[in-house]
């Protein structure tokens, strides 16, 4: 009788905060998705639909999984954007200018990130200086490196990277049926395998290593993961380190998307980022996060950004408005979460 007891408690043990939020986080995404093509249909029918999403915001993705990282670890990185900026432009400079090579490209990105997460890593974790003041400071340097680096916007034309940049990833046995009755299949540019990867191995990582069980316990009560024998600092400062490792993939990401350096790139992707991991389920609080909650936040916000434009609120302030919306429930939902972990604390 005992046993039976005991199984029907687990049975009815409560949903984690995580994986609750993650739940909420994807049924929105498919009720949004499934809604646009019930309703308003045309492109939302076209699997390519689908996949542009996923072309148009594959850095997105990267800087926005660097962004819950720290977010989880309770801190958060402003600079992610005007770094992303300050990635394509050297590399674009590298490429055209210094007779540089697609790896020599790839290399400088991740210095650059690698170089930004262990200074402001260090500043936040063994200064104790507070994250925002230290990733504002970098934002602003990063804007003022890029203009240094070049003022102007200007395509690359290094055949290596324009035919890396052009190349497609095709699925045969998906596509549509074009206006001329010729079947067109659905691609994915290479930047999607690369952002996929990166969910997989962080949310390997954040659910299965001593690394990930650290960046919850310091996110959520960094005397009680002191007590436990975490290095709180050491933690604090890999989270930024990894948000500055991914800011460099997620800028050549870009890079590879748009095909060249502007003082202009990436405006607002840190706000972006910020907003997809919060729909992601990750909470300001941290401690509490979850990678595929960050991978289908950042579908969300591109998803609720084309459904105002195909109603014809091309307007800008209505995408803002929306994900503002957007944004503000899912903190509701994030407070009534925390209201419910505190209550049963």
């Amino acid at each position: 009788m005992k046993a039976v007891v005991d199984k029907k408690t687990r049975r009815l043990a409560p949903m984690s905060d995580t994986n609750l939020l993650l739940t909420i986080t994807i049924v929105v995404f498919f009720a949004m998705y499934l809604a646009a093509m019930l309703f308003i249909g045309r492109g939302f029918l076209r699997v390519q639909t689908f996949f542009n999403i996923l072309n148009e915001n594959a850095a997105l993705i990267i800087l926005s999984c660097g962004m819950s990282i720290v977010m989880i670890a309770g801190g958060i990185d402003i600079s992610v954007g005007k770094l992303t900026a300050l990635i394509c432009m050297s590399a674009a400079v590298n490429l055209d200018y210094q007779g540089g090579s697609v790896m020599s490209a790839i290399f400088l990105s991740l210095a650059i990130g690698l170089a930004f997460g262990i200074v402001q890593g260090a500043l936040v974790a063994f200064l104790d200086i507070q994250p925002f003041i230290v990733t504002l400071a970098g934002m602003f340097f990063a804007k003022g490196m890029t203009t240094i680096v070049n003022s102007t916007q200007f395509n690359v034309q290094n055949e290596a990277f324009v035919a890396l940049k052009n190349t497609r990833i095709y699925i045969p046995f998906l596509g549509s049926v074009n206006r001329r009755g010729v079947f067109v299949p659905a691609y994915v540019e290479i930047g999607v395998v690369v952002a996929i990867v990166t969910v997989i191995v962080l949310f390997i990582m954040l659910r299965w290593t001593k690394l990930g069980r650290s960046l919850y316990a310091v996110g959520g009560n960094p005397q009680s993961a002191n007590m436990l024998g975490i290095n709180v600092k050491k933690t604090r400062f890999l989270s930024h380190l990894l948000c500055g490792l991914l800011a460099g993939i997620g800028g050549f990401v870009y890079f590879l998307h748009v095909g060249s350096g502007a003082p202009s790139h990436a405006t607002g992707a840190e706000m972006n980022a910020i907003a997809s991991s919060i729909i992601g389920g990750t909470m300001l609080t941290g401690g509490v996060g979850n990678i595929i909650g960050t991978f289908f936040g950042v579908l969300s916000l591109s998803t609720i950004k084309n459904i105002v434009s195909l109603l014809g609120l091309d307007d800008a302030w209505w995408t803002n408005i929306t994900v503002a919306a957007m944004i503000c429930i899912f903190l509701v939902v994030q407070s009534v979460v925390l209201l419910r972990k505190n209550k049963r604390s």
